[in-house]
């Protein structure tokens, strides 16, 4: 095995991005795309990306020729012509310029379709970093008003600006001056997907999509950028990355795995690993919707007999018949096949598929009705609701919290984009999402998961994005880097950036198949992880802050045998941490576990 292959479980390598500076003023160039957008060294803009999204809110990769390169110390020019195809074939080609100075930067695309064009969004995106939470914003809309505001703290559910044509914020002593040009342009808080951005984005969602672009239909669009101020000086690179200790916090969550029917037969043959792992939830999913079934059923509880773990059965309803009915026969199927449940979890199927602002909402019985007709289904065991799906359609459908035991929703780090920074940037998001998620539930019990970097749903499309390279792609359920390092670094850093939760379950995926920490050759990187974090569920947690969250990430727990930390380098290069008992160093996507007596 290759030593990409230990880290991210495939031999293909990113692209690297190329580097330019103007001055001050640097940013990169990926795939056409830019991002990483600094003053001095101070993020300023996450990114600016010119995307095209097919029918499935798949996002189309480009392929660029007639790169074109120019740099000085005070001035960047690039140009390139680029071209996309829509799963029917169909082609876009567009033009980019893209020109810097240390005070501008301005990114201007022409299109051209050569045939009828499917497309759900075409046009630029720019993501303001989540950093700038609370930071007080200026919108200017295209009727010539002015919203003098702020980037929103808590999540917002739906677009908190629209008909934007320039965006204004201060940060670090510096105007930044954002202004869009070509179409109407929205904002949408990202942080629901657990992107660590705003998005401003080109065509509102409340206009048909899919939309077709005629054949010869031109689209021309620019996104200008102003920089005004003294820039901040350059902060000195700091040696080692500091890990400090807290007080207590509560205590750490129940560790589940979750189980759906298609790999019942491959857990049930690994039985004997969900006792080496010691988990202490086990997430049985039932699709009655999908046509699941006593079969179905009767293999879950198989592998219920074999643990000793809690058990909850997540059950997706039609809801389009008698809500008693239909619950009443799953009640059924559950006595039938001797699954004794601990708890159970129900999801009306219509709210599957996600409603995006300015959507009719389908067809769906209130969610008081579902949950009292769960609640004469299954009497005397906690009930729990929420969304099968994502923290977005909870925020966007919050249930009737009284009603429930507890509240649960997944997470997916490959919403939007799938490269390795973007994946691990989704960590910064987490905070945001916790927080805003118990403005919404209070003190109600919280899970939280499945939650993997391969998407097991898709709430956007009708189905998630065949990967059989097994590239790194958005919205695929298949993702290479499960097999890797990656995953594992990934995961830990998951569990303590939802720190502040006061989670009581995390399930962070399955025992086998696409979401499993066995492979097919035996045990993955996460596998250690999710021993590990089994191992310490319930023992008091405490506080843990870094120095450098984006470099390195660590939990806390008051052990029997002291104090023990696990840390994550969620970076691909070596990094020094400095600790109370000494300095140690981890090597890219290492993990390291230290009792401190």
């Amino acid at each position: 095995m290759s030593s990409a292959e230990a880290l991210y479980g495939t031999g293909e390598a990113e692209p690297e991005p190329l580097r330019f500076a103007a001055g001050a003023l640097s940013f990169e160039l990926l795939e056409g795309n830019i991002r990483a957008i600094r003053v001095a060294g101070v993020e300023v803009l996450r990114g600016i990306q010119y995307l095209v999204r097919d029918r499935d809110w798949g996002t189309l990769t480009p392929s660029i020729r007639n790169l074109k390169l120019f740099e000085a110390p005070s001035e960047v020019s690039i140009t390139y012509e680029a071209s996309v195809q829509d799963p029917d074939g169909a082609t876009l080609r567009y033009a980019a310029t893209i020109a810097a100075t240390p005070t501008s930067l301005d990114f201007t695309v022409g299109a051209m379709a050569g045939a009828d064009f499917v497309t759900n969004r075409l046009g630029f995106c720019v993501l303001h970093p989540a950093a700038l939470a609370g930071t007080p914003l200026t919108v200017e809309h295209g009727n010539g008003d002015v919203t003098a505001s702020e980037f929103p703290v808590l999540i917002d559910p739906w677009q908190p600006f629209t008909d934007i044509c320039a965006l204004n914020h201060r940060q670090e002593g510096l105007s930044i001056a954002c202004r869009l040009e070509g179409d109407v342009f929205e904002m949408e808080d990202q942080r629901n997907w657990s992107d660590a951005s705003y998005k401003t984005y080109v065509r509102p969602l409340a206009r048909p999509w899919p939309y077709v672009v005629p054949a010869g239909g031109a689209n021309r669009q620019s996104v200008r950028i102003g920089i005004e101020g003294t820039p901040p000086a350059v902060a000195q690179a700091i040696a080692s990355i500091e890990v400090m200790l807290g007080d207590r916090i509560g205590t750490m969550p129940h560790i589940g795995l979750v189980v759906a029917p298609a790999e019942a037969a491959a857990t049930l043959a690994r039985a004997d690993a969900l006792e080496t792992l010691g988990v202490q939830d086990l997430l049985l999913t039932f699709d009655a919707h999908a046509g699941h079934g006593a079969a179905e059923m009767a293999a879950l509880a198989k592998i219920a007999w074999q643990t000793k773990a809690r058990v909850t059965l997540e059950c997706i309803l039609s809801a389009n018949s008698d809500l008693d009915t239909e619950l009443g026969a799953v009640a059924d199927l559950v006595a039938d096949a001797e699954l004794a449940l601990d708890a159970i979890s129900v999801f009306p199927a219509p709210d599957l598929q996600s409603t995006p602002p300015g959507s009719t909402w389908p067809a769906c019985p209130p969610l008081e009705e579902v949950y009292a007709a769960a609640r004469r289904a299954f009497p005397g065991i906690p009930l729990g609701g929420g969304m099968f799906s994502y923290f977005t359609e909870l925020n966007r459908k919050r249930p009737p919290i009284e009603l429930l035991d507890f509240v649960t929703h997944a997470t997916c780090p490959i919403v939007h984009a799938a490269d390795d920074l973007s994946v691990m940037q989704t960590l910064e998001a987490l905070p945001h999402i916790v927080r805003s998620a118990r403005a919404i539930i209070g003190e109600k019990p919280y899970r939280l998961g499945p939650s993997t970097i391969g998407m097991r749903q898709n709430p956007y499309g009708s189905r998630t994005m065949d990967n059989p390279d097994r590239r790194r792609m958005a919205m695929a359920e298949i993702d290479p880097r499960q097999d890797g390092r990656f995953a594992a670094a990934w995961m830990l850093g998951y569990v303590a950036a939802s720190e502040a939760a006061g989670l009581e379950a995390l399930t962070p995926g399955a025992l086998t198949g696409p979401f499993g920490v066995l492979g097919r050759d035996g045990p993955r990187p996460v596998y250690g992880v999710v021993r590990d974090l089994a191992a310490l569920a319930g023992l008091p947690r405490r506080a843990c802050r870094s120095s450098a969250p984006d470099r390195i990430l660590a939990i806390a727990v008051d052990a029997p045998e002291g104090t023990v930390l696990l840390l994550a380098n969620i970076t691909a290069d070596p990094r020094d941490v400095a600790l109370d008992s000494g300095k140690i160093s981890l090597d890219a996507y290492e993990i390291t576990r230290i009792a401190i007596p």
